[in-house]
């Protein structure tokens, strides 16, 4: 399972349910898809064909919509 969390764009951000504990984010466009980081501050994790454009933009969307994604983990990985 990997919930959707939000959509920008072309970029898909969700979870994989069974995945390290440690809090993160995948991003997903048609180009390939990326890792973020959450904590302790964001950063890229992993890149896989995505261009450094795509990147900076990913980013800017993760930190803009980190507090929306943080409880979204907390909310689904609760259980």
């Amino acid at each position: 399972m990997s919930p959707t969390i939000f959509r920008d764009g072309s970029f898909r951000f969700y979870f994989f349910s069974r995945e390290q504990p440690r809090m993160h984010v995948h991003v997903q466009c048609l180009d390939g898809e990326a890792k973020f980081w959450l904590e302790p501050t964001i950063s890229l994790a992993h890149n896989y064909g995505l261009t450094d454009q795509q990147i900076r933009a990913a980013q800017h969307l993760v930190e803009a919509h980190a507090d929306e994604i943080r409880s979204a983990w907390r909310k689904h990985f609760a259980g």
